[in-house]
């Protein structure tokens, strides 16, 4: 039990303010005794400023940087700290005028949302909102309770008194009012229950833009009634699968169970480039008005499969077998409004190239007429796509089950390359990017078929060996 020793009336002074497990003695007391007695502690207030919840779902942040530290002073709208979550970086700012008295967190540490970020140690004029609201609250009371006591009695008070008394704010906010010479009443309080609150006063000097600390209701209905016309003007969309995209939802999942590994490399397409142009007026004679790059090396990938026929295989996982395909049915991605389809042109291994680029140009005819048929996507073998009518130079193709590889070629471009005799030239390179099945295929393989490849699309004259 704890005693208090003091003169005279003292102890009837604080005797209500203390627990009455404090006992009183009017022993007298010597003067190093009084000199230790402090009631400053019961003045302190500790406020823990909790992280607040700052949308989106988000529970955790890290802590990127403090700009204050233990035993720093900070104001209102202070800049205490920036959180950074898995959208967006937050800047923190302070609720309260007081002293910094520890930081729950270290730089880079996590930090939940309604946990504490740091204490502070603020004057009863500087508590939280919540303290400051039952504070005033208890003295509006007081203050209400005693001007009726005083009209109880046959005193009337003042339209200024009433308005001093009824006005709730904190002492801060009133000292700042007082400086400025500011009529509380006259000021729109945003806080709980009307509270007057700093940036409210600032608002009211114009040393802040309206809306700053709190939307003024105005301001909130407005959103309110903007948000509304958004929801109604734009309003999320349900579509059904159906035609190509749910075929690729279904290929696609298949395709994903496939352990794939990639293999790059450039093509330097500068001889294959003359070598076209040779051929276009023979091809125009055979009816093929457009001639492009896709035939020779759909004609390439065939010659380079008869070297590698494993990548013109399927695995049948169940009875652990390889199938090697006989025919080189190659199929080739086609941009239609339908969406991006793979149909394939049969028989590449017995075809020459403008064969091979009559049977693509009429599958891309009817791929763009909504034409194709089920006969056109059965068997395909070997896949290639080329992204380079699109733009890009590298990519990482998926395959097509129950295919082991695919290849896709990105855009032909001009480039500086050093010839035979270490000359700078003006070189046309492709770049190529190889995909293939893991379980049956490795790497080694995956290379030598695609310098077979490079081979005959760099020195295109091999062609006429096939």
């Amino acid at each position: 039990m704890s005693r208090i020793f003091l003169r005279n009336g003292a102890a009837t002074i604080l005797k209500n303010h203390l627990p009455h497990s404090v006992k009183f003695c009017r022993k007298p007391l010597k003067a190093t005794q009084i000199r230790h007695l402090s009631l400053t502690p019961c003045m302190e207030k500790l406020v823990s400023f909790k992280l607040s919840d700052i949308g989106e779902g988000i529970r955790e942040v890290t802590v990127k940087e403090w700009f204050v530290k233990v035993g720093d002073t900070v104001e209102q709208f202070d800049n205490l700290c920036e959180v950074q979550s898995d959208k967006a970086s937050v800047t923190i700012t302070s609720r309260y005028d007081g002293k910094i008295v520890k930081l729950h967190h270290p730089v880079d540490d996590i930090a939940l949302v309604g946990k504490p970020l740091l204490d502070f140690e603020v004057e009863e004029e500087g508590d939280s909102e919540s303290s400051d609201s039952e504070s005033s609250s208890d003295a509006d009371s007081n203050s209400i309770k005693k001007m009726s006591a005083q009209s109880a009695s046959g005193k009337v008070a003042s339209d200024e008194d009433v308005a001093r008394h009824i006005t709730l704010a904190t002492p801060a906010v009133r000292r700042l009012a007082m400086e400025n010479k500011v009529d509380l009443s006259m000021v729109s309080g945003t806080g709980r229950q009307g509270r007057v609150l700093k940036g409210d006063v600032l608002e009211y000097l114009g040393q802040l833009p309206a809306g700053t600390n709190v939307p003024h209701p105005t301001i909130a209905k407005l959103e309110t009634q903007s948000d509304e016309k958004r929801k109604s003007a734009v309003a999320d969309r349900v579509e059904q699968l159906k035609g190509v995209p749910k075929a690729m939802l279904k290929s696609m999942s298949e395709t994903l169970k496939i352990p794939h590994f990639a293999y790059s490399d450039e093509i330097d397409m500068t001889k294959l480039m003359d070598f076209r142009y040779q051929l276009q007026p023979v091809a125009s004679e055979r009816g093929i008005s457009k001639l492009t790059f896709m035939p020779f090396c759909i004609k390439a990938a065939s010659i380079a499969l008869l070297k590698y026929p494993i990548l013109n295989s399927s695995l049948n996982v169940e009875k652990e077998e390889v199938i090697y395909k006989a025919a080189h049915n190659i199929s080739v991605a086609i941009d239609t409004p339908q969406g991006l389809v793979v149909p394939n042109v049969k028989n590449c291994e017995i075809k020459n190239i403008l064969e091979i680029a009559k049977d693509l140009n009429g599958l891309i005819e009817r791929g763009r007429n909504g034409a194709l048929t089920p006969k056109d996507f059965a068997d395909g073998t070997f896949s290639l796509s080329n992204i380079g009518v699109v733009g890009g130079t590298y990519t990482h193709p998926c395959i097509m089950a129950p295919q082991v590889a695919i290849g896709a070629m990105g855009r032909t471009k001009a480039v500086p390359r050093f010839n035979e005799k270490y000359e700078v030239v003006k070189a046309y390179v492709m770049n190529v990017s190889w995909c293939a099945d893991h379980r049956i295929i490795d790497g080694v393989t995956m290379a030598k078929f695609s310098n077979l490849w490079k081979q005959y699309l760099e020195n295109p004259a091999l062609f006429l060996l096939n």
